[in-house]
């Protein structure tokens, strides 16, 4: 049954990434400072890009009903796994639902726990963007989309969680995992390789 949904999900899952390379003139820079945000976690407590100037950030935009993002997650443990990875090494992985109410992917901030602990994510938070106001200033496009972000608050690294565009698990293995080496190359001092990406997977359900 989840095959049937992946393949049903590829046609569409790609629709509207930004070609590889690709840059707005209204979205982030690699290079320039993050769009400055202040959202809730699915606890009630406000998070402010501002107060995590001085670390790491990962931004992961979230919908555990996309069968990409199933993938990550409950299939093979990846995105949690590096999560808790660099969560160790003091960097503050949030991820930010934009799913509209009504739409794939958006819970209640219980059930979206309830949905967080089956992922098994270790995430920093989860937080709640539903009138897509932060999504969009990102120009966030797809589940899983990826942000690093470094000390000084400037973007490093935009795009694909990984090289692979499918929902095969099988593909984790060879895949080029592309925050992972974001963070290790940054973090080293060294320039980040692949710095911008194309992001794949499902479209993100903002308001209409």
């Amino acid at each position: 049954m989840l095959r049937k949904i992946a393949l049903g999900a590829l046609a569409v899952a790609v629709i509207g990434a930004a070609p590889l390379g690709a840059q707005t003139a209204d979205g982030p820079q690699i290079g320039e400072a993050a769009p400055t945000f202040s959202l809730p976690d699915t606890y009630g407590q406000t998070h402010d890009l501002a107060q995590y100037r001085g670390q790491w950030v990962v931004l992961e935009w979230l919908n555990y009903g996309c069968p990409y993002v199933v993938k990550h997650y409950h299939r093979s443990g990846n995105i949690p796994a590096q999560q808790e990875k660099w969560g160790e090494r003091g960097v503050v992985w949030l991820a930010i639902v934009s799913s509209a109410p009504g739409t794939q992917g958006y819970y209640e901030p219980a059930e979206m726990n309830a949905e967080s602990e089956k992922a098994g994510s270790k995430a920093a938070a989860v937080l709640l963007d539903p009138e897509g106001t932060v999504g969009r200033a990102y120009e966030a496009r797809t589940t899983p989309q990826m942000v690093v972000i470094d000390p000084e608050g400037r973007v490093v690294y935009m795009g694909a969680i990984d090289s692979i565009a499918s929902t095969r698990v099988e593909d984790i293995e060879t895949a080029v995992q592309y925050v992972d080496q974001a963070l290790t190359e940054a973090m080293a001092g060294q320039p980040v390789s692949v710095p911008l990406s194309r992001p794949y997977g499902c479209s993100v359900k903002y308001a209409q």
